[in-house]
């Protein structure tokens, strides 16, 4: 029931920011970096990085690639608000065994300087997505959990 209910409450909020985010600039796909650009760049530009492990023979990341990552949501604040990377485990081994990738697809969440924020195994709808990419974005998890972080955006959207 209270998944249910969370799930709910994401996608109303997602909808409603969907409609309120409107960034600088909007692309139709996300502007993807090979992982040694994109951790440079992070680094150079100050910018959380997205780091997404994927192999073309998965399914779940077939399924990120075809649903999350079209959404124009997401598209949006990864260009925006992160430096995004995606790097084939079966093409780059070495990078994806130091990160001890044993499944995919695997989502991971990097500060500026290169340090581990947090890691999210399996596939994420693209609702989820953006209020987690929002959620870091905006550093609240540094003072709360996630689900704070959704009390507090439901509550402030009852306000106005």
């Amino acid at each position: 029931m209270k998944k249910t209910k969370l799930a709910c409450i994401m996608l109303i909020l997602y909808f409603i920011s969907s409609w309120i985010y409107s960034p600088a600039f909007s692309s139709d796909r996300i502007n993807w970096h090979t992982y040694k650009d994109g951790m440079e760049l992070g680094k150079k530009d100050r910018k959380k990085v997205f780091l997404y492990f994927y192999a073309d023979w998965c399914g779940y990341c077939k399924d990120m690639e075809k649903i999350t990552f079209k959404d124009q949501s997401v598209i949006d604040i990864l260009n925006s608000g992160f430096i995004p990377v995606r790097v084939n485990t079966d093409k780059e081994k070495v990078t994806a065994s130091s990160y001890n990738i044993s499944g995919l697809p695997s989502n991971w969440f990097i500060t500026e300087n290169g340090e581990n924020i947090s890691n999210l195994p399996g596939y994420i709808p693209p609702s989820k997505l953006f209020f987690i990419l929002k959620y870091i974005h905006t550093d609240s998890y540094k003072s709360m959990t996630f689900k704070s972080y959704l009390k507090n955006l439901i509550a402030s959207e009852k306000k106005q």
